[in-house]
């Protein structure tokens, strides 16, 4: 009898929830707490996907707004046929205040049914996931398949633990070739978040940057017969620099392979967006335009050294030189503004 009481009472709760508490959505603007995650509110451009903020595929194609210990935390557009994420897009605020947390694996409980929970509930062999990855997919996917779970909200850029914690929902994960994933990737969100946390703030000194990561789907390479892995990861920042009074971008992606020891370049948003046009058809946008298409600015001064190709990153972000002998020798990344598209 408690137990229906219990059920019952749940039901309730959630016939009260507002309608823009839904986790997920028919537009992120329906959410002004996860409209917030994007530059303006305006969401990324991608032809036959997400057009206009609008879901052209509305049975495939899912938008979450991120839910986790009642508050939103990131923004996903999520793929229900290849069970993998087409992007999610955060603000950086600063690096972690806490040790990385030991993972709990989440599933988005309303892509099982539109009336659960908006909020991410931990995986069980009970969930019915017909339209997302479950826990159980990425059972033995390293001897099976070298891969293993890749954020695209990465947890080494969630300044607080609840955030931390909310990265690990499989919504937020799809399968990345192991050496990629511990290696030429990391070592990319790593400098990248060394970047953004000294170089990415406004006019009140406020640690602030917009940055969208996807994934580009492999035409028939899945994992367990069900999931997708992907092609090819990208990853692209937008924020205002206070010192030099403009907005910078910078953009980097790789492909999903066996690591090959080179780090990933730093290119520009036309870059960016010329190669995602020969994938998605033309017309991709990732930020509006006020962010600098053209020739990025490298001359941010990272003050705690550039480490480039001499250390080697733990999951928090902490790195060791190597092949330096008892000390470390930052260096600085040099360039300029060129032009602006």
């Amino acid at each position: 009898m408690m137990g229906v009481l219990n059920h019952l009472s749940t039901l309730l709760l959630l016939s009260l929830l507002p309608p823009a508490l839904s986790h997920v959505v028919e537009k992120f603007s329906d959410v002004p707490q996860c409209k917030n995650f994007f530059l303006n509110g305006t969401t990324p451009n991608l032809p036959g996907i997400l057009v206009g903020g609008t879901v052209q595929d509305q049975k495939r194609y899912k938008l979450i707004c991120q839910l986790f210990n009642n508050i939103y935390r990131f923004a996903t557009l999520y793929d229900t046929t290849n069970r993998i994420p087409v992007f999610s897009a955060y603000t950086f605020t600063g690096p972690p205040t806490d040790p990385r947390p030991n993972p709990t694996w989440m599933i988005e409980p309303q892509l099982n049914g539109e009336n659960n929970s908006p909020e991410m509930q931990k995986d069980s062999k009970e969930m019915n996931n017909t339209k997302q990855a479950g826990d159980n997919d990425y059972k033995n996917s390293i001897p099976i398949k070298g891969v293993n779970r890749g954020h695209l909200f990465p947890c080494s850029h969630a300044h607080d633990l609840d955030t931390q914690k909310s990265t690990f929902t499989l919504t937020n994960i799809v399968p990345q070739v192991v050496s990629f994933n511990n290696g030429r990737w990391k070592e990319m969100e790593c400098k990248v978040q060394t970047t953004l946390k000294l170089n990415c703030k406004d006019a009140n000194d406020q640690i602030k940057a917009y940055v969208v990561t996807g994934a580009v789907p492999s035409k028939n390479n899945t994992l367990n017969n069900r999931v997708n892995i992907p092609d090819l990861m990208w990853t692209a920042y937008c924020c205002y620099n206070n010192n030099l009074k403009q907005w910078v971008a910078q953009a980097h992606w790789g492909e999903n392979q066996k690591e090959d020891n080179k780090t990933l370049p730093s290119n520009t948003l036309a870059e960016l967006y010329d190669m995602l046009d020969r994938h998605y058809g033309g017309g991709v946008q990732v930020f509006p335009d006020q962010c600098p298409k053209g020739d990025i600015l490298r001359e941010l001064l990272l003050k705690d050294g550039d480490v480039h190709d001499h250390s080697v990153y733990d999951d928090d972000c902490v790195y060791s030189s190597v092949g330096v002998k008892g000390y470390y020798l930052p260096v600085v990344l040099v360039s300029v503004l060129v032009m602006m598209m």
